[in-house]
């Protein structure tokens, strides 16, 4: 199963690569279902105070052993909560623009509703229990758009 938190620039991975390592499962001819989720960079933004163009992002940790740990609790107890078969996971963190990739999730399960609602925890969690810090440079200034964990 894949579970890494990787710099950007140190490995490269796809979401088939994910998928790929689901298919391996030694479950699969039990399942039914691998519903997957990339994340990246949106380059801009409109809202009523106008628009706003994304120059670069980056994405750190504190801690990338304690955050590495907290990914892999998330996909134990989502694969028991939902009885899904697999959960593969790859996070970057580092210097980000315009589309890049920075966070890739597929889970494969048996039937589509329960896969579906494990990949949705499975994102939920990450971005709000996982000690992430997202720094968002754009036209409109520098600004700290998300930080996780607890």
């Amino acid at each position: 199963m894949v579970i890494k938190i990787v710099e950007k620039d140190d490995e490269y991975y796809q979401i088939q690569y994910l998928v790929d390592s689901l298919k391996k499962n030694k479950r699969i001819d039990e399942s039914g279902a691998i519903f997957t989720f990339e994340g990246f960079v949106r380059g801009t933004e409109k809202s009523i105070e106008g628009e706003k163009i994304v120059d670069k992002m980056i994405l750190t940790t504190p801690d990338k052993e304690k955050a590495q740990n907290d990914l892999e609790k998330i996909v134990e107890s989502v694969k028991i909560k939902y009885g899904v078969y697999g959960v593969a996971i790859v996070h970057f963190i580092g210097e980000f623009y315009t589309g890049d990739p920075l966070f890739l999730t597929a889970v494969l399960g048996p039937h589509r509703n329960e896969t579906l609602d494990a990949l949705k925890e499975v994102i939920e969690r990450t971005k709000f229990d996982v000690d992430f810090k997202k720094e968002e440079i754009s036209n409109t200034g520098r600004k700290i758009i998300m930080a996780g964990g607890k």
